[in-house]
């Protein structure tokens, strides 16, 4: 089998199943592990893929720089913000995360809400701006441009010093054996940190997330209380809550 058939196939096999497991495919193939290996590392040198313990898994669309992000899934994205600001009350304090899915809580707000909205990220408290009955506080520090939202040492200090009741968490994977995941390791600590200092973490998954796999974990799926998710993957969707996870359909 050629390099290229090789490659089409194990691209074939994670759309269809969202992974592959090198050992299992090489006896199919009968191909050694070690060729299967090395074909996973080409394709996640290219960005198509993530590799995991064993095998590889579907790399996310999300991790893409922040203007491309705008326009993948964008009416996936609305439905998210849309479920995900009816867990908004007034009178709560949340932790808003970055990110274009945050941006879509955002509009979906009721005009004259009236909470505390602390967020990391300068373009969801731009966003705020119209809403006057929400007090918004900018946690401050290093600003990552890929996300446009702040992180590093001085952010993780300020985040430390508020606590909310619920922390609305953006990430680019959502995958059952993987958890939630994100492309960059200080965005991932940032993202913990601000989960550390909510009662709730709820995670927000358009439809382009579902079963993908970034390369930092940030939380396990047993750290978080749900998940607003959006897909027509009626598999995927079962095996997050086989894992115990509530699901709440956009």
């Amino acid at each position: 089998m050629l390099v290229a058939e090789r490659h089409a196939l194990l691209l074939d096999r994670l759309a269809r199943d969202g992974r592959v497991v090198a050992r299992a495919l090489a006896s199919e193939l009968g191909l050694s592990e070690d060729t299967v290996r090395r074909d996973l590392r080409e394709l996640a040198a290219a960005g198509l893929c993530q590799r995991v313990y064993g095998g590889a898994v579907a790399s996310s669309p999300a991790v893409a720089d922040y203007t491309t992000r705008t326009t993948v899934s964008p009416e996936s994205k609305d439905r998210v913000g849309t479920r995900a600001a009816r867990l908004v009350e007034p009178g709560m304090t949340v932790m808003l995360d970055g990110g274009t899915t945050s941006l879509a809580v955002v509009h979906a707000l009721p005009a004259d809400l009236r909470c505390t909205v602390v967020t990391h990220s300068p373009t969801v408290a731009v966003a705020l701006l119209p809403y006057e009955g929400i007090e918004v506080l900018i946690l401050g520090g290093r600003l990552f441009r890929h996300s446009a939202v702040t992180s590093g040492a001085a952010a993780v200090e300020a985040a430390a010093g508020v606590s909310a009741d619920l922390f609305l968490l953006g990430v680019t994977g959502v995958h059952p054996e993987e958890g939630l995941t994100t492309g960059d390791a200080d965005e991932a600590a940032m993202k913990r940190a601000l989960s550390r200092r909510s009662a709730e973490t709820v995670a927000l998954a358009s439809e382009e997330k579902i079963g993908a796999v970034s390369r930092y974990r940030v939380l396990p799926m047993d750290e978080v209380t749900a998940i607003v998710a959006d897909t027509n993957d009626s598999t995927a969707m079962a095996r997050l809550r086989e894992r115990g996870v509530t699901v709440v359909e956009a």
